[in-house]
């Protein structure tokens, strides 16, 4: 079988934005071969053309024009369908083994800006406060109006040790926001862990890369190897987790459902797109890899378990949430996710080039769309690291221009009643006890901070479904 993946955007550090990304390395299959060319649009673009080399102020290389109109037609179509030049078809070949340079952050193009989908855990745009969201507006002195995502992320990029300056625009504050970060090799492990509570496991994954799932089943034995014991609930956390690699998210639903489950489904014109992927070696696992899921505690596949997800969770991270919440493995707790439920074929057009082409749909097991909807969680429990006039409604994938819509519309239907949210106490206001709430910074060594209110919501829903078990 052909191995496919899935992205979100390709990322200022050249990794995998985003989201979830296909990848076929075979030629586009001859289809539509009867079908007529647009003769008229054809010579509408010749004349265009011939218009610019001849009277254009200066002297326009062929090249330029024709890369340039292969950008535009790609563009225009969607905002995750874009032309990647050698450079950024090798960064993107690079993202998927976790290693790659620049800043660190996951972005998209909303009114000819920069926008911050998600920064990436650990990275130079993370420990600055760059958050989701934010518009960056000028990259130095020079405004992103204008630019295509292509020439910003390059203008992004640089050499380790180099300083850029962003001009960010963000909605809760009433002046722009001029952030200095200094470039760097950025060396992402994707998935941590730890325990947060005897007989309580918490695993975060930061993004789907080549080794998440073998990463993934690491942790997972050491947690049960420091537990000494078998788990009592463990909390997964795919909080502004881009996505990443399709295999990756298969994996990781694989290890906690029963063997050959569907995880996740597509649609497209072609029958190349038509995919169902399961929970089985030959959908996860590189041809003559070891299974690393195989001797895993099999008390994984019926741990009580929380999955926690918010506006950052995106494409792959949305898989593996609506498949276990399809299965009513998890429970899913956090804020609604991003919505981007199509899937990016990667093909080469020579010269090392190539194009991010949108070429299907993917849907839960049990037939949801998540395109421009996302997954509603079981449980709302807002962030009190967010503005409340913000929480709960970031950027998503049906505030980009262009989106695709869900194939059974895109206004999202909520499921649960406005009284069954969870508040989060305001950050800058003492909590119930009259003690001032402190922030959620992370203490040298952790994983998790113990002020986190999300996480320590799911802790307390883990235990109480231990008391009624123990009933």
């Amino acid at each position: 079988m052909t191995q496919k993946t899935k992205s979100i955007l390709v990322g200022l550090a050249g990794l995998l934005a985003g989201a979830a990304l296909t990848v076929n390395l075979s030629a586009i299959a001859d289809r539509d071969a009867e079908t007529a060319l647009p003769v008229e649009e054809l010579r509408a673009f010749t004349d265009v053309f011939a218009r610019i080399k001849n009277d254009y102020v200066e002297p326009v290389e062929d090249k330029k024009l024709i890369t340039e109109a292969i950008n535009g037609m790609l563009t225009g179509l969607d905002p995750h369908s874009t032309y990647l030049d050698v450079e950024a078809f090798k960064d993107l070949q690079v993202g998927t083994q976790g290693e790659f340079g620049g800043l660190g952050i996951e972005v998209g193009m909303e009114d000819g800006f920069v926008k911050v989908i998600s920064p990436i855990e650990d990275t130079p745009a993370f420990k600055a406060g760059v958050k989701p969201g934010d518009l960056i507006v000028k990259l130095d002195d020079t405004p992103v109006k204008g630019m295509t995502l292509n020439d910003a992320v390059k203008r992004m990029r640089g050499k380790p040790g180099t300083s850029i300056r962003l001009t960010i625009v963000r909605k809760s504050m009433t002046k722009p926001l001029v952030l200095t970060l200094t470039r760097a090799v950025i060396k992402i492990r994707s998935v941590k862990s730890t325990l947060v509570d005897p007989g309580y496991g918490y695993v975060r994954v930061t993004q789907f890369q080549e080794h998440t799932g073998e990463l993934l089943a690491e942790a997972l034995n050491d947690l049960y190897k420091d537990n000494k014991a078998p788990l009592k609930g463990l909390i997964l956390d795919l909080r502004n987790d881009p996505g990443g690699l399709l295999n990756g998210a298969v994996a990781v639903t694989a290890a906690f459902v029963k063997p050959d489950s569907l995880v996740v489904y597509t649609e497209g014109r072609s029958e190349d797109a038509k995919m169902r992927l399961t929970a089985s070696r030959e959908h996860y696992l590189r041809p003559m890899q070891s299974d690393y899921l195989k001797n895993l505690p099999e008390g994984l596949k019926t741990v009580p378990m929380v999955v926690l997800v918010n506006s950052g969770s995106a494409s792959a991270s949305e898989i593996v949430a609506g498949a276990l919440q399809d299965h009513k493995r998890a429970v899913v707790m956090g804020t609604r996710t991003f919505g981007k439920g199509s899937v990016q074929t990667i093909l080469p057009i020579g010269n090392g080039t190539a194009i991010k082409l949108t070429t299907a749909r993917y849907y839960t097991p049990n037939g949801r769309s998540i395109q421009a909807k996302g997954i509603e969680p079981d449980i709302v429990v807002e962030d009190p690291a967010m503005p409340e006039s913000e929480n709960g409604f970031g950027i998503r994938e049906a505030d980009l221009d262009k989106h695709l819509v869900n194939p059974v519309g895109e206004e999202p239907t909520p499921m649960v009643k406005p009284d069954e949210v969870i508040k989060a106490p305001p950050a800058d206001k003492p909590d119930k006890n009259g003690e001032d709430k402190k922030p959620m910074t992370l203490e040298p060594g952790e994983i998790v901070s113990k002020n986190d209110y999300q996480v320590n919501q799911a802790l307390n829903l883990l235990k109480g479904l231990q008391i009624l078990q123990g009933r």
